[in-house]
């Protein structure tokens, strides 16, 4: 998954990119909401949290013009404001969500679980497909109920290709979630990862779970 960072506050920015790295995600990050903009027309996110105080650009005209030009990625708001006025006027801006500094990291990653969930999954930490479990909160994966150790970037792919079940993922739009612009990696990158996670997840089982659509991508499911 990845998520967009604009924070002004240098530290905060950075400690929040480190934080969600550590969390597997891919992380871009800026500093005022001009910055925000241009990354938003240049790649494709899952997420944004979005100070409000900004330079250049506050945090809520971003969020109006990228509502206007139909935008509906999640958007959960900064502020060092508390005021009922201020939660809604963001909310009314289009925020999906509203966290007040200063926060707990435990909590901005909570609210970003839950709005990386798609509108018809149930609340629940734990996606299967057949007998493959994938616990987001505890980052664990265990197959026919055993336990499968990941790299931080193979569980990064797992997690957005179980979240996204049954819909074929081609490599360009895998790499656009799971890399961020200072990556590097040569264009067989998607490739490469698909075939540690199909050593660790498929070898071995008669049923296979990931599966190469021709001219298309991959996906992730159960087959009959």
């Amino acid at each position: 998954m990845r998520i967009l960072i604009a924070e002004d506050e240098k530290d905060l920015n950075r400690i929040i990119t480190e934080r969600l790295n550590e969390a597997h995600y891919s992380v871009d990050s800026c500093m005022d909401g001009q910055e925000a903009l241009d990354y938003l027309e240049s790649a494709e996110y899952d997420a944004v949290v979005l100070d409000i105080m900004m330079p250049v650009m506050d945090g809520l005209s971003v969020l109006k013009k990228m509502r206007r030009r139909n935008d509906r990625t999640p958007v959960i708001l900064l502020t060092a404001k508390d005021s009922i006025e201020d939660r809604v006027q963001g909310l009314d801006a289009g925020a999906n969500d509203y966290l007040v500094k200063p926060f707990a990291f435990e909590e901005l990653l909570a609210r970003i679980r839950v709005l990386l969930r798609k509108p018809e999954d149930t609340p629940t930490t734990c996606y299967t497909v057949g007998d493959l479990e994938v616990h987001m909160d505890t980052q664990k994966v265990f197959r026919g109920g055993k336990e499968i150790r990941l790299s931080g970037k193979e569980f990064a792919l797992l997690r957005y290709m179980v979240q996204n079940t049954g819909i074929v993922l081609s490599r360009d739009k895998l790499e656009q979630h799971l890399w961020n612009f200072d990556y590097a990696g040569g264009s067989n990158v998607i490739d490469v990862y698909i075939r540690y996670l199909r050593r660790k997840i498929d070898e071995g089982h008669e049923k296979k779970l990931i599966h190469t659509v021709r001219g298309a991508g991959y996906v992730l499911r159960e087959e009959p």
